[in-house]
């Protein structure tokens, strides 16, 4: 039997003769009223465990369609003839809230709860779930797992109610009669669009919901459908690869039909909790059906949810039928579903009514680039390659952002061709030599050619659907491959200067693979032919783990490569996301060793946080980029979800914070430590190792960092033809200049000689009269102009807001590459709004800053930032 607890009290368990009466069918509104929250037993999963076991061991030796079907629906008329339901709690309002205060949220473990489990790992103790997810075809206790359905009781004809729900001894399953006490107030929206669920009698915030008009209520809302809960977080690649299958779905049965999905995100890292991150995530990730950001994890605990991606499917009354737990379960998925869906539509059950959708995506602005992944530099013609993911397209551009080639977009496919045909779909990792880019088509599971001479695509690895092998040997085009997440060339053996091999970040299967683009051979294997594409490192388990022998080690997401040829080097640098750490890959022969970030535990992949430090003792937070700078001798790593760029020093250990303050955002000062990024992605070393090129992908921009100067400015992207390229998006109307007050200054400041695509700085030194301050809630703001030389503007941000006196922006102009005019003037003007200190008497005051422009054809060494001094 279960030992519940409501609301934190205690519960006697029932005795063998009691039961919870079930919810009738009018409960649910099918007659038109809405669903009352049922009294019924609210378990975890492990209560679906005896029945769903039975029936997958049935499905293994059913034959036809039919006798899937048929079992199928035979075990939905068992499940739904319990006495009780197995009921999903209602979305939480702020688990352990008492009346009149705010939510009580202590930590899961201090409430004797067990966090989320990561991924692969197994909880330890008598009656603990086993979770060998993360994994194609994983699920829990599939048939033939030692963990069998247990006995039944004498006399029990299949009640849930009379069989063990497996409680973990850690903490007992809970109730929750309290569901009816429960009420859904009128949702109120906070300023960022996302809608929060209050709880009588004093409303506290609950949780937040994207693509949706409101929040939406189990009990209300959802009566009447069959629901799929999918708990996913957004770094995991096992959920994003569940996301094809649930994109089929609702693509087959929509709400009208009677079947909703709803995303439920159960954060892993930190960063993944922010609103405003999953809102990228779900765009970037094409989500269009409802999520709620599950931060505490409240659903999660209730449930017993224990790894990443688990899908639990519901009933039209909330009550759960089937469980599936990793990823490589489609057929089960719409086997389950479509029956489900007939189950019910012959009882009466469903409701065609239409559930209000209200994708995030509609709100956004318009974007040059969109979620850029990642960037690469061509060495011979100081041309970027980048990938602009969001857009599903490849760019080109010299390096004052002018566009060479645009390659596919703005919608994902997968066509090669033409330049003007070819799709690809969410492209990440990217390579360049002699006019050949190697890209890796992350969602299409491939490597693509791309030939600038012929303007070609063609496909040199993968078959475009996702592979489970992980030892390949095929030749490329006949290779199944697993989500790719950065290449880079590289050399077989130890020989300098070869690149006859692109070394492959395989994040699917956790590993490092190799394509040969030429004869040759791998450290300890024999000659192998060209084309050939096999696993280089990693077992395939996702770990932390590391080897002298390639095979042994394991890796966890590999998402970022980087190449050191050079002795005493001789290595593949990896940022191995969901370790948190940064490891390396001997040339010579394949021992993988650690070199920051993580912990000394293979299994542990939670050894995260945001640490300078020498080797375990840094922390880092979900990697995703690095990047080898020769003339230093340093490795640049994209801290990812820290949004900062930092340094480590491979001899010494020693990582240190580069640029970034930690906050998501996208603030450009002169000072790299004042600076901010949004989940950086990728990064390379251009210009002779003066400049260091950023893919900011949340600021959806490339940053490009002087590594001598130690000054920051954004890419300007724009077409040949001077006009900024646009995203599939509105295009912003640009704000209106206001009107300088007569009595405002005008500096003229010194003339400065400047060469095309060199870029400028402008930092604002403004003081204020003692005693006063900005103005609340009024922005303060600059604007460039240039008056009869608008073609210095085109492709650069015109304008912006000084949000703190204490923190003024830089302010960045790169020259462009065709210069119409030799002279020029370029003018910053700058508005302020401020009050005294007591708010009684408020002003606005105004100056221009007027800089002469001197375009010359001889590059000039990078000059300092021009300060814009004045006191009011």
């Amino acid at each position: 039997m279960c030992r519940c607890e409501t609301e934190g009290r205690p519960l006697l368990p029932l005795a063998p003769h009691e039961t919870l009466p079930r919810a009738p069918a009018a409960a649910c509104g099918l007659s038109g009223e809405n669903m009352a929250a049922p009294r019924a037993r609210g378990c975890s999963l492990a209560g679906l465990l005896p029945a769903q076991t039975s029936l997958e061991y049935a499905l293994l030796d059913a034959v036809t369609q039919e006798e899937k079907d048929s079992l199928v629906y035979q075990y939905l008329q068992k499940v739904d003839g319990w006495e009780q339901d197995l009921a999903v709690p209602e979305f939480p309002e702020g688990e352990g809230q008492a009346a009149g205060w705010g939510p009580l949220r202590e930590p899961p473990l201090a409430r004797g709860r067990r966090p989320p489990l990561r991924r692969g790992v197994r909880p330890r103790g008598r009656g603990a779930s086993p979770a060998p997810c993360g994994f194609p075809g994983s699920q829990r206790w599939p048939p033939g797992a030692r963990r069998r359905a247990p006995p039944r009781p004498p006399g029990a004809r299949g009640s849930p109610a009379d069989l063990p729900c497996l409680p973990r001894p850690s903490h007992p399953l809970r109730v929750l009669p309290a569901f009816a006490a429960r009420c859904v107030l009128p949702t109120d929206v906070d300023t960022n669009g996302a809608s929060r669920i209050y709880s009588s009698p004093t409303p506290p915030p609950g949780l937040e919901w994207l693509n949706t008009e409101e929040p939406l209520s189990v009990y209300k809302d959802l009566c009447g459908k069959v629901v799929i809960l999918d708990f996913f977080t957004y770094c995991c690649i096992n959920c994003i690869h569940l996301l094809p299958d649930l994109h089929t779905l609702e693509h087959t049965y929509s709400d009208e039909d009677g079947l909703l999905i709803v995303g439920v995100h159960s954060a892993k890292f930190p960063n993944e909790k922010v609103l405003d991150n999953i809102k990228s995530a779900v765009l970037r990730y094409n989500i269009t059906h409802p999520v709620v950001n599950d931060a505490d994890a409240s659903l999660w605990q209730e449930l017993e949810v224990s790894c990443w991606p688990t899908l639990v499917i519901l009933g039209p009354r909330g009550n759960m039928l089937f469980s599936l737990i990793g990823e490589g379960h489609k057929d089960k998925l719409f086997l389950y579903t479509s029956i489900a869906l007939k189950y019910y539509k012959d009882r009466g059950q469903i409701r065609d009514n239409k559930i209000e959708i209200k994708l995030y995506k509609d709100s956004l602005p318009p974007s040059p680039l969109l979620f850029p992944g990642k960037v690469t530099v061509d060495h011979v013609s100081n041309r970027l390659v980048i990938a602009d993911t969001g857009h599903h397209r490849i760019l080109v551009v010299w390096k004052n952002g002018q566009i060479q080639y645009i390659i596919g977009g703005p919608n994902p496919g997968r066509k090669d061709g033409i330049f003007s045909e070819s799709t690809f779909n969410s492209p990440q990792g990217v390579a360049i030599r002699n006019n050949i880019i190697y890209v890796a088509d992350t969602e299409n599971h491939l490597i693509r050619k791309i030939d600038l001479e012929a303007e070609m695509v063609s496909t040199v690895a993968g078959i475009g659907i996702q592979g489970t092998d992980k030892e390949g040997g095929a030749p490329g085009e006949e290779q199944p491959i697993s989500s790719p997440w950065d290449v880079v060339f590289g050399m077989s053996g130890s020989e300098v200067g070869g690149d006859d091999i692109l070394w492959i970040a395989m994040a699917g299967t956790h590993q490092i693979w190799a394509l040969l683009l030429d004869c040759g051979r791998l450290p300890k294997k024999n000659e192998l032919k060209k084309g050939t594409c096999l696993r280089f490192a990693g077992s395939g388990n996702e770990e932390n783990r590391n080897n002298a022998y390639p095979h042994k080690a394991g890796f966890a997401q590999p998402s970022g490569l980087s190449l050191a040829p050079e002795d005493p080097w001789s290595c593949l640098f990896v940022a191995d996301s969901e370790s948190s750490t940064v490891r390396t890959v001997s040339l010579k022969d394949g021992a993988v060793k650690h070199l920051v970030g993580g912990e000394r535990d293979p299994m542990n992949l939670f050894a995260f946080g945001d640490v300078d430090g020498v080797g375990v003792n840094a922390r880092l937070q979900h990697p995703l980029g690095v990047t080898w700078d020769k003339k230093r001798n340093l490795l640049y790593v994209a801290d990812s979800y820290n949004h900062k760029i930092k340094a480590v020093d491979p001899k010494t250990k020693n990582c240190t914070t580069l640029a970034g303050t930690g906050d998501a955002s996208n603030v450009i000062t002169s000072s790299f430590t004042e600076s901010t990024f949004n989940e950086p992605g990728g990064l390379c070393v251009g210009d002779n190792g003066q400049l260091l090129y950023v893919a900011d992908t949340n600021n959806h921009q490339i940053k490009v960092m002087d590594l001598e100067t130690k000054t920051i400015s954004v890419l300007p992207v724009s077409r040949p033809d001077n006009a900024v390229v646009d995203g599939p998006f509105l295009v912003e109307k640009q704000k209106t200049l206001p009107k300088l007050p007569k009595s405002a200054p005008n500096i003229r400041l010194s003339p400065v000689a400047a060469s095309p695509g060199q870029t400028l700085q402008f930092k604002l030194r403004l003081d204020l009269p003692s005693g006063t301050k900005l103005t609340e809630g009024v922005p303060s703001c600059w604007f460039l102009t240039a008056e009869g030389n608008e073609w210095l503007l085109q492709g650069q941000i015109p304008s912006g807001e000084i949000e703190s006196i204490s923190s003024q922006p830089a302010i960045s102009l790169q020259i462009p590459g065709d210069c119409l005019s030799l002279e020029a003037v370029i003018s910053i003007s700058v508005f302020l709004y401020y009050c005294s200190a007591d708010s009684s008497a408020c002003m606005m005051k105004g100056i221009l800053f007027s800089q002469p422009l001197q375009i010359t054809s001889t590059h000039q060494e990078c000059t300092a930032p021009v300060e814009l001094k004045y006191v009011f």
